[in-house]
């Protein structure tokens, strides 16, 4: 497994932005692709954005299109994600993952929150 270090979450004014980090260590970070997944209180836990090993290809819920970008260092063994135009209902606890075979996330960060207020 990989080992994450989520960062960069906290307290937004709606419109406003964050950045969030994920720092890997462990298995090779440049092998696998790599998720943000978010939780709210009383939710399941939902897939935001996927990146592919090489950054080539991404993915992003219909939710978050146009406001959120996923990219990724391969040099600095992170992945970012950088949240624009905030909503209230972005509010939850964001969890980065690794998916060494491309679609099945194995390890999982500990979570950073993002609070958006109106």
């Amino acid at each position: 497994q990989v080992q994450l270090v989520e960062s960069g979450g906290g307290l937004v004014q709606a419109g406003g932005s964050l950045r969030l980090s994920c720092a890997a260590s462990g298995r090779t970070f440049n092998r696998q692709a790599m998720g943000w997944f978010r939780q709210a209180p009383g939710k399941e836990r939902e897939f935001v954005a996927a990146i592919s090993w090489s950054g080539g290809n991404t993915y992003y819920a219909d939710s978050v299109k146009g406001r959120f970008t996923i990219s990724r260092d391969n040099a600095k063994n992170t992945v970012y994600l950088q949240m624009n135009s905030l909503k209230p209902e972005d509010t939850a606890v964001y969890y980065c993952a690794a998916a060494p075979d491309g679609s099945t996330y194995d390890s999982w960060g500990q979570g950073t929150q993002v609070t958006v207020s109106s």
